[in-house]
């Protein structure tokens, strides 16, 4: 049937009139078949891939493919429940040594980063002065103790004899009443006889005896005036023995000043620590609250400042894997301890004001506190400040 149709289609083509070519179509035919004859030269040139190969390439496409699939899915899940920062460094106390008293240092007993105990001598002042002092203080004690033991017997006879001294004065007075009752009849007998029984010289010596008896009564009763107030009298001895009292007591924290000054002479450590940023000699001369080194404690932690989008999960009590720039060697393990209540920047001196001028949001950085719990070594101490790089576990 093929070669039939063949046939039908050349017997068509051969009874079409052929249409005579124009000139413009005579010169495009050889130039259509140049071009015909280098398309076929190209194709035979290109070389034809197997079916084999193509099947290599889309297989290893696909393994590329799965494994970054695969190793983007490790990634998520085994980053999920992490958080870490770079942002970190050891933290700890480090308390500054001043002296409390001034003069010059006549001994010098630590040097730089040395390890020293607490109440470990460091500096010794020299004493002389303050050896003065404290004796001067201690004999002005004394006399003030031996006044006040004095006084104190004066107010313990005061509170005998004041009452005693009342009850004589009214003695003398009802004595004195008596004898001007007695001078007083006198005279009047002497004036109530007639001259010729009496004589003058009598009457004088009456009316003299009546008015020393009366001056007498007088005295008696002044003397009555002056020891009737027993109460205030004794009183006021008391209040002479406050005094003293008070006197006794200044003078006792005089000497207690003296002591604690010949004391602090010799400055102590106050804790167990490291010496650092000395700068002291002998020979210097200090003067209270003068810095003259620091002592950084052993108790170190670690200071994590997180930005404000990792502390959704974070919690104190979580476990912290914790790496050292200095010691790559040491594996530390923490725990999250607490997370301050302010970021880094609110504490700065000049805080920022958000409610003036233009606002560009920045994230904020908070720290937090990581306590270590084992890994370090000992003959490793940690400075303060070195980088850290802590990563927490927030399961």
């Amino acid at each position: 049937m093929d070669q039939r149709a063949d046939h039908d289609d050349l017997g068509e083509t051969a009874e079409k009139p052929q249409e005579p070519a124009g000139p413009h179509e005579d010169e495009a035919r050889p130039q259509e078949a140049a071009e015909a004859a280098v398309e076929a030269e190209e194709a035979s040139q290109e070389p034809v891939a197997p079916p084999k190969k193509k099947r290599s390439l889309l297989r290893i496409g696909l393994l590329i493919f799965a494994a970054l699939i695969a190793g983007g899915g490790y990634l998520y899940l085994s980053t999920r429940d992490i958080q870490s920062t770079d942002d970190a460094f050891t933290d700890g106390r480090a308390v500054t040594i001043a002296p409390q008293v001034s003069g010059l240092v006549v001994s010098l007993d630590v040097t730089d980063n040395q390890f020293v105990r607490k109440g470990d001598a460091m500096i010794h002042i020299d004493p002389r002065r303050y050896l003065q002092d404290r004796d001067s203080a201690k004999g002005a004690l004394e006399i003030a103790r031996a006044q006040l033991e004095g006084l104190k017997l004066g107010v313990e006879i005061a509170r005998k004899n004041f009452p005693a001294q009342l009850e004589q004065a009214k003695a003398q007075l009802a004595s004195a009443q008596a004898a001007a009752a007695k001078a007083d009849a006198d005279y009047q007998r002497q004036k109530s006889l007639p001259k010729q029984a009496t004589t003058q010289q009598e009457v004088d010596a009456a009316t003299a005896s009546l008015r020393q008896a009366q001056a007498q009564v007088m005295l008696a009763q002044a003397q009555l005036d002056a020891a009737t107030p027993v109460p205030q009298r004794i009183g006021q001895a008391d209040a002479d023995v406050g005094r003293l009292t008070g006197q006794v007591e200044q003078a006792q924290a005089q000497l207690d000043q003296a002591n604690l000054n010949l004391e602090w002479t010799v400055v102590r450590a106050p804790q167990d620590g490291w010496i650092t940023k000395r700068n002291v000699e002998v020979g210097s001369y200090v003067t209270p609250g003068q810095s003259i080194f620091s002592i950084v404690s052993p108790d170190v932690w670690v200071t994590a400042n997180f930005k404000e989008t990792q502390l959704d999960r974070i919690r104190p009590g979580q476990e912290v894997d914790i790496e050292i720039d200095a010691y790559p060697q040491l594996k530390l393990k923490g725990h999250v301890d607490s997370i301050q209540l302010g970021t880094g920047s609110k504490f700065t001196a000049f805080p920022p004001e958000n409610a003036t001028g233009n606002f560009v949001k920045i994230v904020q950085r908070v720290p937090v506190k990581i306590v270590i719990d084992s890994g370090l070594d000992p003959a490793l101490p940690l400075p303060l400040g070195v980088s850290a790089v802590p990563t927490v576990r927030l399961k």
